[in-house]
């Protein structure tokens, strides 16, 4: 039988002050070029704070590219968490794109093409 964790919901405090440390690391140290403005979007933690997911959103750039480049600075990103958190791990990083709100944008579109074409019906 699992053991109760004895803080309620720490995997997701934990999770949001990663998203937020994250957000100044990568704005303020980050130097690559490849990365433009990111957005991070969420974070998700395994219950063993072993692996962190973490999904981005880029307004200007690349997104594959800004994906390979932070891969590639995880590990520096890693370090500069340890520094900060309070934790005995510290995860290891995994960026994704999240591609929600082109998702939405798309929706959005393609529902005012309805509306649009619904009204010229009428």
């Amino acid at each position: 039988m699992r053991k109760k964790s004895s803080t309620p919901n720490r995997s997701f405090r934990v999770a949001d002050q990663i998203q937020r440390d994250l957000t100044e690391l990568i704005a303020r140290e980050l130097k690559d070029p490849r990365v433009g403005m990111v957005t991070v979007q969420s974070v998700e933690v395994t219950p063993d704070y072993a692996h962190a997911k973490i999904y981005f959103s880029v307004l200007v750039g690349d997104p594959k590219e800004c994906e390979t480049a932070l891969n590639q600075a995880a590990g520096f990103l890693r370090n500069g968490l340890f520094k900060r958190l309070m934790t005995h791990t510290v995860p290891t990083l995994h960026f994704h794109f999240d591609q929600t709100t082109e998702r939405a944008a798309d929706l959005n579109a393609l529902i005012a093409k309805a509306v649009s074409s619904r009204a010229q019906d009428e």
